[in-house]
């Protein structure tokens, strides 16, 4: 799901521009099967930019990384409006704004807001066993408030109790592979692939059911794991540093509770708009505007205004709430939705688009889907795409019946979800709160790694672990 409020200076002057053409607001869409590999060299150029900009020139990126987001979108629009025409670049480019980035972007500033409104008070101290229950904690309620909500929620007070330590890196990266991501598995709330499936016709419940034994698989495993590197870490810890923000013996509680309460109002807010069913709405540049999705995303902007007015300023001030994180996120995702629309218009060509041997490569000899493969096409692309136009892939790829998936193909629509849940903690990319818990980390001093030396620690750990978890459960 997805928001405007990035303000790409050249996308809306493009936008206005094409307006003023004849016929440029028509609905179409686009034919993968037309389209050249090509069309994915800006989608390309901006994941290697996130991936190699911050490790060349820091400071460049840091000051200028909106530009360069809007310039790789550009790189998309202005040829394929001299190709397909206004009409078409003008769709494409209100499409994945208005049906996919806002309501993306609404919802997760609606689940900052609110989680950045509650402060954990207590005199919390970085030791592994404090950690792991915090990850424990976390992966928990990631299937019932999101993997965005818990991420908000439980990275500020991680941060502040190992803010002594010389050493946490790890701690941060863990968190985004077990609450940001893997934790999020259990119902249509956790992750917002999971979402798409309930708004197709997956009962509530059908993924506890089916994916609770690959989840609990994988925590079994990370979090002993962790705890050990964890140790190993803290015993081999200097002098502590200077407690930036000492706690003493404050009693353990919740400032800001009330927005617990604003919590309850957007998980009902998102299962709201997956339960009514109405063919009530409007279009916009050819794109249907859904009444469910609309006031979803009008109570969401309540939401977080309500929030932002009742929060006490100490409670913001304390848990040093700032806008830079989802700025970032706002940002690099405005051209990443639309610099992945010709993507994946050609992995849904299916075989007659120029990605046919992916698709061809999920299904056995004779033509059955193969759960192993299916996990791990999945998996691969949500690491890099945005996970859950790779979910709906891959359902519709499978069958795209939600009844036959959940009967005869249950083991492929399992596969599917895990590998969109799981794997998209194997790149920053892979799923929005990574980033925004990477940017909330280093907003705090936390030196984390870059996009390929985070790389280096999700195949070290997590991919050993997909393969075995392919031999238990997908072979």
């Amino acid at each position: 799901m997805k928001p405007l409020a990035t303000r790409l200076a050249a996308l809306p002057a493009l936008a206005a521009a094409l307006l003023l053409l004849p016929g440029a607001a028509h609905a179409s869409s686009i034919n993968g099967a037309e389209l050249s590999v090509l069309w994915a060299v800006p989608f390309v150029g901006i994941l290697l930019s996130i991936a190699i900009w911050p490790l060349a020139a820091h400071r460049f990126w840091e000051h200028h990384y909106g530009k360069i987001s809007a310039a790789w979108a550009l790189a998309f629009l202005l040829p394929f409006a001299v190709k397909f025409g206004a009409g078409e670049a003008v769709h494409a480019f209100a499409h994945a704004m208005l049906a996919e980035f806002i309501p993306f972007i609404v919802l997760l500033t609606a689940l900052f807001v609110v989680s950045g409104g509650i402060y954990i008070r207590g005199n919390l101290q970085g030791t592994p066993a404090l950690n792991t229950a915090i990850l424990a904690v976390g992966a928990v309620l990631a299937s019932f408030m999101g993997t965005t909500g818990a991420s908000m929620l439980l990275i500020r007070p991680l941060i502040r109790a190992n803010d002594q330590r010389q050493r946490c890196m790890h701690v941060i990266i863990f968190f985004i592979f077990i609450v940001s991501n893997i934790g999020g598995a259990l119902t249509p709330l956790g992750d917002p692939p999971l979402f798409m499936g309930f708004l197709k016709g997956v009962t509530f419940f059908w993924t506890a059911q089916h994916i609770l034994p690959e989840m609990l698989f994988m925590l079994a495993i990370m979090l002993p794991l962790f705890y050990a590197l964890d140790t190993w870490f803290f015993r081999r810890e200097d002098k502590p540093r200077m407690d930036p923000t000492p706690t003493g013996a404050e009693k353990f509680g919740f400032d800001g509770a009330i927005n617990f309460v604003l919590l309850a109002c957007i998980v009902s807010l998102v299962l709201m708009s997956g339960i009514w069913k109405t063919e009530a709405g409007f279009e916009v540049l050819g794109t249907h505007i859904a009444l469910p999705g609309l006031v979803r995303d009008i109570g969401l902007i309540v939401v977080a205004v309500v929030s932002l007015a009742i929060t006490p300023k100490a409670v913001h001030q304390r848990n040093q709430f700032g806008w830079e994180p989802m700025k970032e996120v706002a940002k690099l995702f405005a051209g990443i939705f639309l610099t992945i629309v010709p993507v994946i218009a050609m992995l849904q060509a299916g075989t007659d688009g120029a990605f046919g041997a992916v698709v061809s490569a999920v299904n056995n000899a004779d033509g059955t889907p193969n759960p192993a493969a299916y996990f791990w096409a999945t998996g691969i692309l949500s690491s890099f795409l945005d996970n859950t136009p790779t979910y709906l892939v891959f359902f519709n790829t499978a069958s795209g019946d939600a009844a036959q998936l959940m009967g005869p193909l249950a083991a492929t629509l399992t596969a599917v979800s895990a590998g969109a849940v799981f794997m998209g903690a194997n790149t920053y990319i892979g799923n929005a709160p990574n980033l925004m818990v990477k940017a909330i980390a280093e907003d705090r001093g936390v030196k984390m790694p870059s996009f390929f030396g985070y790389m280096a620690w999700s195949f070290g750990i997590l991919v050993p672990l997909f393969v075995v978890l392919t031999f238990i459960f997908f072979r």
